[in-house]
């Protein structure tokens, strides 16, 4: 992790300066809504073009940083912003996604009548956050994205505004509103309004911010338009918040490079997450696994051309110092080519194993599941030591290589996971000749011990399961681990499934 201040004095009047205040950046603002049709199934929704330009701003002499997380999952997150002097706990945030509640936002008409009051949480990460100080630094070190809200158990998430920055409080300029989303600039006919964005009571007085400076209000002028009109307006749709960004991916070098040598250094931990979005399909039992890196060190494997046979690799762990300089490698196994439909890249063999074991833990089904394309998909725990705020390859357009590639490196960085959702026969467990009865899902990192890692104590998770029903009709009851609530499962064919 970056550094943001050197350790020293406290600043006069750090104790007391706000955190955050709160900027318009225009007093009157005019946005753009259509009205999409509603075809009979209630997909009627408002598309809205414009925000309303409401800021936070960070004090300029120190960052806006906010460290969430649980000590396990029988425990409440805690929150708490991080500041020179002393650190300061913050209201219990509902999630990993950001400060609940954070801000409320009323509009009133022309005579001072309340339309509708909305309000939102807050997560300071951000793609463009701008300077708002010529004396800011040049670059946050803060993630882009926010913390991850498809995997309920993530344990942990920073939020950071670099000092002297500032973020959108009111949303990007292209969004989607559907009907059950009230409170909004959907809500608003044609018309003028003034809205009123203001930290709620219980943030304002921990960031210390004083009234005046912990609201912002605009006039709003709302004008209909056709959906041409609205199709030439970037679209009217606004990408999700929480989507991580795609990054340049890194190239793995055509030979090996530096010393064969005993690993040292910051090496990775490697860990299990317990299996989630556990559901029975017919004679299959669906589930997703995250296996994550708790640091320091990163993974990085590369890939490289075997003279014997053009569809396999020979892959090796690099090792590094504490200040990122390449010490070495050594052998790790190996990566296939995988010439599936929806695959097509290589695939390392050595990173995980899933297995539904019986309640004696002697293993029923394996999974087949057998090869990996390294992608830091979740962000588990950006606050452990090492942990890198900004990982590349976030999303499926990872360095996995194509059938010509000369060499590939896959990396898992500290403080990330990588889920793999089986929903695919071969896969997902096959139950048709597994009996009714109590079971545990099984997620091994490493399993063979061929990474290299911090330990490999903390590498196998159990998830339990009771497994009933009949003949392709069967059912699955899942045990609750700890205070998490899991979301409902939806049977589909996920993106990830194709890895």
């Amino acid at each position: 992790m970056t550094a943001i201040a050197a350790a020293g004095a406290v600043p006069a009047g750090a104790a007391t300066r706000p955190a955050l205040t709160l900027e318009a950046a225009r007093s009157n603002v005019t946005v753009y809504r259509y009205v999409e049709d509603d075809d009979g199934e209630g997909d009627g929704g408002v598309y809205v073009d414009g925000d309303l330009g409401i800021y936070a701003v960070a004090d300029p002499k120190q960052a806006f940083e906010v460290r969430a997380t649980r000590k396990d999952y029988s425990s409440p997150l805690v929150a708490t912003l991080v500041r020179k002097g002393k650190d300061r706990t913050l209201p219990v945030p509902a999630d990993l996604t950001g400060l609940t509640d954070f801000s409320r936002t009323t509009f009133r008409d022309s005579k001072g009548k309340v339309v509708t009051t909305s309000t939102s949480s807050f997560c300071a990460n951000s793609y463009e956050p701008v300077r708002r100080s010529p004396k800011a630094p040049a670059t946050s070190p803060y993630p882009q994205s926010c913390g991850d809200a498809r995997n309920p158990y993530a344990l942990g998430a920073v939020w950071g505004l670099q000092a002297g920055y500032a973020t959108s409080l009111s949303g990007n300029e292209d969004y989607y509103d559907g009907e059950d989303e009230p409170g909004g600039l959907s809500d608003l006919k044609p018309g003028s309004y003034t809205a009123t964005v203001s930290v709620t009571p219980a943030y304002r007085e921990a960031l210390r911010i004083p009234v005046v400076k912990a609201q912002a209000t605009v006039h709003v002028t709302v004008v209909d338009v056709k959906e041409d009109d609205c199709r030439t307006a970037r679209g009217c749709r606004r990408a999700d918040p929480n989507r991580a960004a795609s990054a340049k991916v890194e190239k793995a070098p055509k030979k090996l490079t530096g010393s064969k040598v005993k690993p040292s250094g910051p090496l990775p931990d490697l860990r299990s997450l317990p299996a989630w979005g556990i559901v029975s399909d017919g004679r299959y039992l669906n589930f997703s696994a995250t296996v994550w890196n708790a640091g320091p060190g990163r993974l990085v494997v590369d890939g490289f051309r075997d003279d014997k046979d053009a569809d396999l690799m020979n892959a090796y762990q690099y090792f590094f110092t504490a200040s990122g300089k390449q010490k070495g490698y050594a052998p790790v196994g190996g990566m296939e080519w995988d010439a599936r439909d929806h695959h097509q890249h290589w695939h390392f063999k050595d990173f995980a194993r899933y297995s539904l074991v019986s309640a004696d833990l002697k293993t029923s089904v394996v999974s087949g599941k057998e090869a990996f394309c390294l992608a830091n998909t979740d962000a588990v725990d950006y606050t452990v030591k090492g942990a890198s705020w900004r990982p590349q390859n976030t999303d499926l357009s990872t360095a996995c290589g194509g059938r010509q590639a000369l060499g590939v490196r896959e990396v898992l960085d500290a403080g990330s996971g990588d889920t793999y959702e089986q929903f695919r026969e071969g896969q997902a467990f096959d139950l048709t000749t597994v009996k009714n009865g109590t079971y545990y899902i099984e997620v091994a990192a490493n399993p063979d011990s061929v990474l290299y890692e911090r330990s490999t104590k903390n590498n196998v998770s159990l998830r339990k399961v009771v497994i009933g029903g009949v003949k392709d009709k069967r059912t699955v009851v899942v045990e609750k681990v700890g205070v998490i609530d899991e979301p409902p499962v939806e049977i589909e064919e996920p993106e990830l499934a194709h890895r």
